[in-house]
């Protein structure tokens, strides 16, 4: 009997009889007597190295899991019948907040209906932009000439080419710099499997020959006449770089990576006179270029890759600019390099390394290098001229703020296009005069409804963590919204790969703030908020920090008065998540509700299972827990799902998706399940499942905007309904 065969026997008849009484895991909540689903146990018993495990929900995970991925209609149906009961849960548990649900999505999409797209972006003779249509999920992308010599012309509707699918992505679109081709990445899956299709812009067809199996990232070459485009292996990872030629459908292979802990990145140097191969983790990388002159060579190697040494490459005139840890410079430096000699025994220091000022990425203009540093929590905008060291730096007078540089910003111009917005300012476009070190005002986004940020008030906070570190806090609460203990305060979290949250404007924060609350985001170790340093010191062995940073940072808040202990609602996604698992473990006193997003909660046996796609990329991170026992037990020590214990767990809310192939389903399904388990509180703990969509969940603007007001009505139930401490 096949492992399919023994799920519907051992399985289907339970699920199929409906009776949900008798079991462990059943809970109900207060008068509601809804019925959890059951969730059957298999014991599957797991050895590593002389450890043992029982893993008593391991059936969840489909033995064709990766087939699963790229499509949905081949889940065991035993495993989807308990993922649809899960939503069916779900829905009945939180059906008294569908009116509230109602009511917050009616005004985050009243507020998302004023003009929030970017101003056109000058390219050459063109101007290119994209806008929503009215109650458009998804946006069209259009250019007009820059003389306003004729009409604007439609590029893409994905709108139109959505229709009919439950899931639908486009996260790339790319025009030739030529302004002959248009191309475009789309995904209906949520497998980010992507379909590229090029478009002829002076016939209007589309090439017959779509290319299939591609990552999400393509370029033109200089010239205009090839596409580069990276394929994804059968395990989903990117490993090798194809050219084809604009007007054919032959592909060349350029470069394959054989090593799966290395991800693989393909761009065009904003010079336009090379393409980047750039092969990295979170401690090592490496780059190759084509030269614009010959497009069809061989990429040349600049520096083999070191461990735990990341560099990139820009080039700027005659010469490269080095962006390197190299030699100790934890939070970077820049360096330079002659063209011909790019290697790092001629690498020259040109701006030193400054603690606690991370270099994070370099833009290069004929005359001028732009950087941007990144300083609690803060990003800065530094501008240097051609022959000097010495840089300028835009003032920016929030206290928490985000930038963004716009790569789209012409090489030979003396003007960069850069974003600022706030957590209550909406975004404010800028085109800076990269000589005279100034902005000007260029376009503001609309916010329908009067809105007002002067009712708002950003503030950054500071606490104090076990070993005295201090972690930023960023804080978004109404003016009016006393600061006495009595509003509830949504804490939302990160603190993985080096990645910082940024304090960006947001309507769906604003709704929940209009409703009294306090929106915080803890700037924790693990992330990049202060630097490269920040990051290392939070991985590994030492990971334990994140979770102990965040727990403080909800100290330092409750102390402040912006809420109560049994007021604090939390909210994490993907690695985020992992902290969601981590903190409820660890202080399930401290949470009135947990909002867990595509959760990464079975790190231990994702972390043993060499398939998974992210895996061989995630080791310097958190360890190797197949080849290595520290690993192993510093992974066991904190992953979620292993240390759900007996106690009174705070309510829970998790979402997934059937084809996440970054975070599988049967993760946070296994973890609601256990904790239904074994919990010993009557409050309930929730899944829903999306049966089509990725990790980053709905792409239509509504969709998402629809899964807030969800996430948002959970909060107000958590911190009002009366099984929450029963």
């Amino acid at each position: 009997m096949d492992r399919r065969t023994f799920l519907e026997a051992a399985i289907g008849a339970v699920l199929a009889a409906g009776t949900e009484s008798g079991v462990a895991g059943e809970v109900s909540c207060g008068r509601d007597g809804i019925a959890a689903p059951l969730t059957r146990k298999i014991p599957e018993v797991i050895h590593q190295f002389d450890r043992v495990r029982v893993d008593d929900y391991a059936w969840l995970k489909a033995p064709n899991w990766l087939d699963v991925w790229r499509d949905p209609a081949v889940l065991d149906p035993p495993i989807r019948r308990h993922l649809q009961r899960e939503n069916t849960y779900a829905d009945r548990v939180l059906a008294p907040t569908a009116s509230l649900q109602k009511a917050l999505l009616a005004q985050m999409r009243a507020r998302s209906g004023g003009d929030a797209e970017p101003p056109p972006i000058a390219d050459g003779p063109w101007l290119y932009y994209r806008r929503f249509a009215p109650g458009a999920e998804h946006p069209a992308y259009y250019r007009r000439p820059r003389d306003g010599s004729a009409a604007e012309e439609l590029l893409l509707d994905v709108a139109l080419r959505a229709a009919g699918h439950d899931y639908f992505a486009v996260p790339t679109v790319c025009h030739s710099p030529d302004h002959r081709w248009f191309a475009w990445a789309e995904d209906d899956t949520g497998s980010e499997k992507f379909r590229l299709h090029l478009k002829d812009l002076q016939t209007g067809e589309i090439a017959a020959h779509t290319i299939r199996d591609a990552f999400g990232q393509f370029v033109f070459s200089p010239d205009s006449n090839w596409l580069f485009w990276v394929w994804r292996d059968e395990n989903s990872r990117p490993r090798r770089v194809f050219r084809r030629p604009v007007r054919g459908s032959d592909d060349s292979l350029v470069y394959e990576e054989t090593d799966p802990g290395f991800y693989l990145r393909l761009s065009r140097l904003r010079s336009n006179a090379y393409l980047k191969i750039r092969l990295l983790n979170g401690h090592t990388s490496e780059v190759r270029l084509i030269p614009a002159a010959d497009p069809t060579a061989t990429p040349t190697l600049v520096e083999a890759r070191t461990p735990e040494m990341n560099y990139d490459v820009e080039h700027w005139r005659d010469r490269f600019v080095i962006l390197t840890d190299a030699d100790g410079a934890i939070d970077y430096k820049l360096m330079w390099a002659d063209v011909d000699r790019p290697q790092r025994r001629d690498w020259r220091e040109w701006i030193p390394m400054r603690r606690g000022r991370c270099i994070e990425a370099v833009m290069a203009f004929r005359d001028q290098l732009v950087r941007r540093e990144r300083v609690e929590a803060n990003p800065t905008v530094i501008i240097t001229q051609w022959g000097s060291s010495q840089g300028t730096a835009l003032p920016f007078d929030e206290p928490a703020y985000t930038l963004e540089l716009d790569e789209q910003s012409p090489y030979d111009e003396q003007t960069m296009r850069l974003r600022y917005e706030s957590p209550r300012l909406p975004p404010r476009w800028y085109d800076c005069d990269l000589a005279a070190g100034t902005r000007q005002w260029v376009k503001a986004a609309t916010v329908p409804g009067g809105y007002d940020p002067q009712r708002y008030v950003v503030e950054r906070d500071y606490a104090s963590a076990d070993d005295g570190a201090r972690i930023p806090i960023t804080v978004l609460r109404l003016r009016r919204t006393p600061k006495d203990g009595s509003a509830p305060l949504l804490l939302y979290g990160y603190g993985s790969y080096g990645f910082c949250i940024e304090a960006q404007f947001s309507v769906p924060e604003l709704s929940l703030v209009d409703r009294g609350w306090v929106y915080a985001i803890a700037h924790i170790r693990g992330g990049g908020a202060n630097g490269q340093s920040w990051y290392r010191q939070a991985i590994l062995g030492n990971k334990k920090r994140t979770f102990t940073d965040f727990i403080a940072c909800a100290d330092r808040l409750i102390g402040r008065r912006y809420a109560n202990r049994d007021r604090v609602v939390i909210y994490g996604a993907s690695a985020g998540g992992l902290l969601m698992g981590a903190v409820t473990n660890m202080r399930p006193d401290l949470w009135a509700g947990v909002i867990a997003e595509a959760p990464f909660v079975d790190m231990l046996n994702t972390m043993s299972d060499p398939r998974h796609p992210l895996v061989p990329l995630a080791r310097p991170d958190w360890g190797d827990p197949l080849a290595d026992p520290a690993a192993y037990d510093w992974i066991a020590s904190i992953s979620p799902y292993e240390n759900v214990t007996r106690r009174r767990y705070p309510p829970i809310l998790a979402t997934t998706s059937v084809t996440d192939d970054r975070v599988g389903y049967w993760e946070p399904a296994k973890w609601i399940a256990k904790i239904r388990a074994l919990s010993s509180s009557a409050t309930p703990a929730m899944l829903t499942v999306a049966m089509s969509g990725g990790h980053m969940g709905p792409t239509g603007r509504y969709d998402a905007l629809r899964m807030k007001a969800l996430f948002w009505a959970f909060a107000d139930w958590s911190i009002r309904h009366p099984c929450r401490r029963a």
